[in-house]
């Protein structure tokens, strides 16, 4: 957590406009109260570092006042750039949460780009969302919280879970999801479960991790044995199933490897909870996360009404 200081709030009454500091603002569920770009949509309320200004005055060579580049809050503490999506500030009773980084500049078509000959906003800027509102003034405290992303791995394993071979698939996934997130630079936590092959604690399992979890992950049972039963299982719970994910990693991969083509693997949705079913071969789940991660970030902004197209 980083705590932040808010060092003027800003309101306009048309967008592309400059914004004038005013003694407070009341935040609501569509932003900020008589600005124009209160609605119904992601962009509801604007931040700014002063640390930014700072910076663009002296290029500009000129004082900066607090709102010029169209900030709703203007604050010291952290270079926001630094912060991503889903990310969260609490200042008082009021829940930002991040939904863009920066955005595109429309040049000579902005009054604000008329009138001050360039906007930090673009670059330097970030966007969020109200997930709480309350009032926030000039020299208010609060704490930017970056995102926990969470995924819960359950392999399924008559034998691995009673010790006779280690649970080398899971560990994989572990490994795998790590780096996938250490390379985007978020925060994360694994919760990693061994079971046997048991439908009913299968079920249980995930009924307890549905939207408790950004992810759910589980490797074995997806053939057409006797023990095979993932899908059968997991398939009824999905609020919305995913069929293109699987159906296209069975295709790239079943071209020179037909058995691929036997898996049932499943993907899909239960509340705000990504669920991915997967084979129980190390070989296998190396080739289905390689295809998920490419889309993970995608799916989990998605998931939660973010367009980042």
């Amino acid at each position: 957590m980083i705590p932040i200081k808010i060092d003027s709030v800003n309101v306009s009454e048309k967008k592309g406009t400059v914004k004038h500091a005013v003694p407070q603002i009341i935040v609501n569920l569509n932003g900020v109260v008589h600005d124009a770009h209160a609605g119904d949509w992601h962009r509801q309320v604007s931040m700014l570092s002063t640390e930014s200004i700072s910076k663009f005055e002296k290029e500009a060579k000129r004082k900066i006042k607090f709102g010029e580049f169209a900030e709703n809050l203007t604050i010291t503490g952290m270079n926001l750039i630094d912060s991503a999506p889903l990310d969260t500030f609490i200042i008082n009773d009021v829940e930002l949460e991040v939904t863009q980084i920066g955005k595109k500049c429309h040049g000579d078509s902005c009054a604000i780009f008329r009138e001050v000959g360039n906007c930090v906003m673009p670059k330097e800027g970030i966007f969020c969302r109200v997930r709480h509102g309350g009032t926030i003034k000039a020299g208010d405290k609060g704490t930017f919280i970056p995102k926990i992303f969470t995924t819960h791995i359950i392999t399924l394993s008559d034998r691995a879970s009673k010790g006779i071979y280690e649970d080398r698939s899971g560990q994989r996934i572990v490994e795998l999801t790590e780096h996938y997130f250490e390379s985007k630079k978020r925060r994360q936590k694994i919760q990693k479960t061994l079971i046997p092959d048991d439908p009913q604690l299968l079920e249980q399992l995930i009924l307890e991790s549905a939207n408790k979890y950004d992810i759910i992950i589980t490797t074995g049972g997806t053939g057409i044995g006797p023990k095979d039963f993932t899908p059968d299982v997991i398939k009824p719970m999905l609020d919305k199933e995913i069929p293109g994910i699987m159906d296209m990693i069975r295709i790239k991969y079943g071209q020179e490897k037909p058995n691929a083509l036997i898996s049932r693997s499943v993907a899909g949705v239960i509340g705000n909870t990504l669920v991915f079913v997967l084979p129980g071969s190390v070989k296998a789940v190396e080739e289905y996360m390689k295809e998920i991660l490419n889309l993970l970030e995608h799916l989990i902004y998605m998931l939660r009404g973010l367009d980042t197209h």
